[in-house]
Parts: structure tokens; sequence; C-alpha cells
């Protein structure tokens, strides 16, 4: 998709520079995929202790197991 921003050039300049890209689009799609992979951690993060998951995983092994076997 093709937009047009207004982005200081200092602002780009270090951009450009952090990300190590080699064009500008290369830089802003670099920090656009950062900037989401963080804020979906900081969702993750935010869930903490609001689960209640049940520590089954020898079961469900047993079960993938048996599964295999009967295949």
């Amino acid at each position: 998709m093709r937009t047009t921003i207004h982005v200081d050039d200092d602002v780009f300049d270090d951009l450009v520079e952090l990300t190590a890209a080699k064009t500008k689009t290369e830089a802003v799609r670099l920090a656009l995929h950062e900037f989401i992979r963080l804020k979906r951690k900081e969702e993750l993060l935010a869930m903490h202790g609001r689960f209640d998951i049940e520590d089954n995983w020898e079961h469900l092994r047993s079960l993938d197991t048996l599964e295999l076997a009967s295949a």
C-alpha cells in the first residue's frame, strides 16, 4: 500500500541509522514490524495471572502417543 507521510529529516536519518536499512521504505517497514511485535508482547505480558492453566502436558503427550500408535 502506498502512503504519504511527513516526517522530520532528523527522525528519518536516525531511523535509517538505527535499523541499518538500505532505504527509507525498508526502515519504516522494520520499525513498524518491531512496534507491532512490542505491542503484542505488552498485551501478552498484561495477561499475566489472568488465566489458570492446568499443567497437563504429560497427559496430552500420552494421548498423542496413543493416537499415533493406533493409526
